[in-house]
């Protein structure tokens, strides 16, 4: 067959892109060869809906292993007691929960979208937003951080069924205790959804939601460094507090329910070759060279934070607990917006991307804010001493951000920089 020359000079244009450049989009990373290779096995040839050993189709023996595997190390990664790893994207597990948990217009709570909540949380224009009704909890304007009081407020007044711990933009660490306790009074399921902080928690280095959640999902290309791609978790301590449609305790039925709510709930033949994929990270993500990665991660984000705390930007909360950091630009370029910005570093090779922050005067097209994260420079075997030059650049620029001459020779010094990092250094 005729080699796709359009389609693969593609490939080789942003394969050059990745490696000459600064990633420091948060929900980003570089995956080992082998995860790669995994994902681009002949699993893409099986249709296998339903779960091992319950198969709709014959000849799922060896994708049934590598399903099997992909179940068996998660539940080790993080200690669960059941686990799904079919969900196609961490916005399909979650459809996926609410589908088992809530019946359509039944209230949510998660976290506002412009204080840092994510589109599968409430949006307006998304299926939990469309189909259920969501209540929002807000950050404190003085901290930055959660504020659990005025939460409580509102859940009591509200009363959802559901409580959703979980954000795209948030730096700091979660008190699932206290929303426990929240969630008890009410009666309401808490749920959290871990997509960025996942591989900090599985290494202890954040607080584990699996102790106080009924429910937990995530996605597993980002801070666990594997395939694009959904999963769904419980821990050993499952409580209905409704007491309605499932014996209270019982995992067994509860995980028959969401093991439905993913297929045929909201999605048919899952991804085998995204799951051997999966497979294969999970099983780095349990060494030690993973623990020392994340910690690593963890490091260099705090620096950075530091770094632009040191140059007078607004740094919301004032630093980080894990892998990202967001970036209020009005107090030192109230006329830039996030997206001038966004467009004016990728043009000298470095990838944010525009956020909107807590009270943003501007809309989610325009916003005042950035999302920086640490995950894909730590993989390329970034540490804390290349943390200053990479904030400098980014200073530089906007600093200067319509100065072409500047721009081209960022771009330059970026280029020779990370021509000493290769994609994978981990």
């Amino acid at each position: 067959m005729k080699r796709d020359n359009l389609v693969f000079e593609i490939l080789e244009k942003e394969v050059k892109r990745q490696m000459t450049g600064i990633e420091l989009i948060a929900s980003e990373n570089f995956v080992s060869d082998q995860v790669l290779k995994a994902m681009g096995s002949v699993m893409t040839n099986k249709y296998a809906e339903g779960y091992p050993g319950r198969r709709y189709y014959g000849g799922c023996q060896h994708v049934d292993e590598t399903e099997q595997l992909a179940i068996d190390r998660l539940k080790e990664l993080f200690g669960a007691e059941w686990v799904n790893v079919q969900p196609h994207s961490g916005a399909q597990a979650n459809m996926a929960v609410f589908l088992t948990l809530l019946q359509p217009g039944d209230k949510f709570m998660g976290l506002d979208l412009s204080h840092g909540g994510h589109l599968s949380h409430g949006s307006p224009v998304n299926s939990s937003g469309i189909l259920y009704h969501p209540i929002a909890y807000q950050v404190d304007p003085d901290t930055g951080l959660i504020d659990y009081d005025r939460m409580e407020e509102v859940a009591l007044k509200e009363k959802p069924k559901l409580i959703l711990a979980g954000a795209s933009a948030y730096s700091r660490d979660w008190d699932y205790k206290r929303m426990r306790e929240i969630a008890d009074k009410i009666g309401a399921w808490l749920m959290a959804d871990i997509a960025h902080p996942a591989g900090l928690i599985a290494v202890k280095l954040l607080n584990d939601p699996l102790e106080y959640c009924h429910v937990v999902t995530s996605t597993t290309h980002k801070t666990l460094r594997g395939p694009r791609g959904g999963i769904i978790l419980m821990g050993k301590d499952f409580d209905n507090p409704f007491g309605k449609t499932t014996p209270k305790g019982d995992i067994r039925k509860m995980s028959s329910l969401f093991d439905s709510g993913v297929f045929p709930g909201i999605q048919g033949g899952p991804l085998e070759h995204v799951i051997a994929s999966k497979a294969v990270a999970f099983g780095e993500a349990l060494t030690e060279e993973y623990r020392q990665y994340m910690k690593q991660v963890k490091k260099n984000a705090e620096v950075m934070a530091a770094g632009f705390v040191s140059l007078g930007y607004h740094v919301i909360s004032g630093g980080t607990d894990n892998h990202l950091m967001l970036i209020d630009l009005r107090n030192k370029f109230p006329e830039i917006s996030g997206r001038k910005v966004e467009n004016t570093l990728v043009q000298a090779d470095i990838t944010v991307n525009k956020n909107m922050v807590p009270f943003d005067s501007r809309s989610p097209f325009l916003t005042s804010g950035l999302r920086i994260g640490t995950p894909a420079i730590t993989t390329r075997g970034m540490k804390e001493e290349h943390m200053t030059p990479i904030v400098e650049f980014i200073d530089r620029i906007i600093s200067d951000i319509d100065n072409e001459n500047l721009i081209a020779t960022v771009k330059k010094e970026v280029n020779e920089m990370m021509a000493d990092f290769p994609m994978f250094a981990w």
